[in-house]
């Protein structure tokens, strides 16, 4: 069962903006489509940055690591187990050692041991390593308990986090999260590891205007005001910010988009971290053309399988390591998890179908869904509900007990645009206090915690402030287009334009197109793909094209409306061009 999109073509305002000789004109259209009207709104530059003065709480973070760094205290960063939380680990730890901190240690949670974030279990465990200050990195902003436990063992506690905040705040010594009520930086859009780097950011300029290095060069960069040395360079964290930024699906907004690509140029050029170029060499990825999709789709689930299947603590220490030996070591295992990942998703989400096609989902045409299983691990629910989610269009939330065994669930939910999810679970918590646990997360992503026993009040009333906030319009499933293709526009030379016009990715999304084609053949390739060859009106030579998970037992007609990408092909090294359909419909002769 599956919602059947509609495709809709985008309004293109007008541009008077002089584009330079090398922008085609369907990059420009494109650009347009998505409000960016002028090349310095296509592709930022890293000069654009905003400052990061607009971030509350910034001056007193930086104080208090810059008194952590003078007084050479041990500072504990603590990440989170999924890849924004694991870049941001791996740039604070980073950037600090960079800055002249030399007792720095990384530590994350264990999903099953110490469920999310930094919880009163895990600081029990960080007593061991006897840390002055903790900063948390992508998390922190929910986490009351953890926090009150670390501030009556003695410690200081930093909170870097771009989550929204609940109705209270922790008791930290300093919170930075752009989120937060108040607050005055322009982009609300930064990802947990853009946080991170900025707060790099701000303590580097505090540390060159106290004296601390011997030289007020370097680019975007320590040690200590008695012993300067040379200012770093802190955009040779940009590959990992990049990687975290687009894993996290945040807006890439201008801000994000001039991170990302700085990052993307670092990982071209061969200058990415150890651990990164072992993760796309075991990806199969081309790291002279890696793009934001690539990192999507190949980088960050290998990272983030550590966190779902074992302990994210090996995927921050592949992105520590400056040993290519060692990287590549823990790269191929974390491959492995992906691979064991993969096989477990894919279970779990033939079992989420079956499910739904015994409840006959579409005839009682409900407006968001529950799906939970005793069986199911809790560390892919979020996957199995981005994927019903995209079959359904429909907001759903898909649980599994915390642990074997356990009474406690952990849901993941994912939505649609126009339901803003977190805010939905903020008003069944205000209508039904101690129905859930805990909640927190983003618009279209979000976790949770309840008892096994509330779950069907809780699926009630999720239902229902579903209902009352979706209409049909939004439950009709959408597919944006930028219009056809011109006959002379396929080919190589528009297809690596648009590969490297980039980076897309959420809110500035990759370039989709739609127009007829004639079939002049089809075939199935693996287990459920669709290998096509299509005759584009306008052109004599029929283009190769393929629909993953596009399989269907009927005969193809013989012309088709089609929704698909213009993609470079280099497979056997053809230096040709593809289309990957997302969506098609037979049309009449």
């Amino acid at each position: 069962m599956k919602a059947n999109p509609r495709i809709r073509r985008r309004h293109v305002p007008a541009s008077a903006a002089t584009w330079p000789e090398q922008v085609l004109p369907l990059l420009q259209r494109i650009y347009a489509g998505r409000g960016a009207l002028d090349v310095d709104q296509a592709q930022p530059r890293l000069a654009q940055l905003l400052p990061p003065e607009g971030l509350s709480g910034l001056a007193a973070a930086v104080g208090l690591l810059q008194l952590a760094i003078n007084a050479q205290q041990h500072i504990v960063v603590v990440g989170d187990f999924d890849c924004d939380g694991a870049t941001a680990c791996a740039v604070m730890v980073r950037g600090l050692r960079m800055l002249g901190a030399q007792q720095v240690t990384a530590t994350v949670p264990n999903r099953m041991v110490h469920g999310y974030g930094l919880s009163p279990s895990l600081v029990d465990e960080i007593a061991a390593l006897q840390p002055e200050l903790l900063v948390t990195v992508d998390h922190g902003i929910a986490c009351h308990a953890g926090i009150a436990s670390a501030k009556a063992r003695g410690w200081q506690v930093l909170v870097t986090d771009h989550h929204l905040p609940g109705e209270s705040l922790p008791a930290a010594d300093v919170i930075v999260n752009p989120n937060q009520r108040g607050d005055g930086f322009a982009s609300k859009a930064l990802a947990g590891v853009g946080v991170a780097f900025y707060v790099l950011l701000a303590l580097r300029r505090q540390l060159r205007d106290a004296g601390a290095f011997a030289d007020a060069g370097g680019a975007v960069g320590g040690a200590s005001a008695s012993n300067p040395t040379t200012q770093p360079d802190l955009s040779q964290l940009l590959d990992l910010v990049a990687v975290g930024t687009v894993a996290d699906l945040v807006p890439l907004d201008t801000n994000n988009r001039a991170i990302v690509s700085a990052g993307l140029r670092r990982i071209r050029q061969g200058q990415a971290n150890a651990g990164l170029k072992a993760l796309i060499e075991v990806s199969g990825r081309d790291p002279r053309h890696l793009t934001a999709t690539d990192i999507g789709y190949a980088i960050a689930p290998r990272l983030n399988a550590a966190g779902r299947l074992e302990d994210m603590a090996l995927g921050i220490e592949c992105l520590l390591t400056d040993d290519a030996g060692q990287a590549r070591e823990m790269a191929e295992l974390l491959n492995s998890i992906n691979a064991e990942r993969r096989g477990v998703q894919q279970q779990m989400t033939d079992e989420a179908n079956a499910a739904l096609a015994r409840l006959s989902v579409f005839d009682e045409a409900p407006h968001a869904v529950c799906l939970f299983d005793a069986d199911w691990h809790p560390g892919v629910v979020g996957l199995v509900a981005s994927r019903i989610k995209e079959s359904l269009h429909r907001p759903v939330i898909a649980f599994a007990p915390a642990e074997p065994g356990s009474e406690q669930l952990r849901g993941s939910a994912r939505s649609i645009p126009g339901f803003h999810i977190r805010d939905a679970l903020a008003a069944i918590d205000a209508r039904a206090p101690g129905l859930i646990v805990r909640f927190g997360g983003h618009a279209m992503a979000a976790g949770l915690s309840l008892e096994r026993a509330q779950l069907a009040a809780f699926e009630r009333a999720f239902v229902e402030v579903a209902r009352s906030l979706l209409d049909e319009q939004l439950l009709q499933a959408e597919l944006l287009s930028d219009g056809e293709l011109l006959a002379g526009e396929f080919d190589r030379r528009h297809a690596e334009a648009l590969r490297d016009g980039g980076p897309w990715g959420q809110a500035f999304p990759e370039p989709l197109f739609d127009g007829r084609f004639e079939v002049v053949d089809s075939r199935k390739v693996g287990d459920r793909h669709l290998k096509l060859s299509l005759r584009a009106p306008g052109r004599a030579q029929p283009i190769g094209a393929i629909h993953f998970g596009g399989w269907r037992e009927q005969a193809l007609p013989r012309h088709i409306h089609a929704a698909y990408q213009l993609d470079t092909d280099d497979y056997q090294d053809r230096r040709g061009i593809q289309l990957i359909l997302r969506h098609w419909e037979p049309v009449g002769d």
